[in-house]
């Protein structure tokens, strides 16, 4: 099994900065992609940035330049640094992780979402 726990959401005020972060924990061989999506109500989910395990990033056009996605592979974990928050980024944000288990099987794993609201 995998799980996902996601930590780091909250209020916000415009302007301001939030740091998410994501633990991978299980029967974990491997994560090659990780990334972080956002769902805001009435609207799909949404890729915010992604990164390999090589450090290679990816980030939707609104989203770079004020969001800094990395991450720790000796700690499963992934980290999104938002600055700037406008009252548009305000979503529920889920992490995502690429895994091989021990058992040499891949899967998309999804945590359970951490809410963010940014206030005007």
């Amino acid at each position: 099994q995998v799980q996902l726990v996601e930590s780091g959401g909250g209020l916000v005020q415009a302007g301001g900065a939030l740091r998410l972060s994501c633990a991978a924990s299980g029967t974990i061989r491997s994560i090659n992609r990780m990334g972080w999506y956002r769902q805001a109500p009435g609207k799909q989910r949404e890729l915010v940035a992604a990164i390999t395990s090589g450090g290679s990033t990816n980030y939707a056009d609104s989203m770079e330049g004020r969001f800094t996605i990395s991450r720790d592979n000796a700690k499963n974990t992934v980290y999104l640094q938002m600055n700037s928050l406008k009252p548009e980024d305000t979503a529920v944000y889920y992490c995502n992780a690429d895994v091989t288990t021990h058992w040499n099987t891949r899967a998309a794993y999804w945590g359970q979402g951490t809410q963010v609201t940014v206030s005007s």
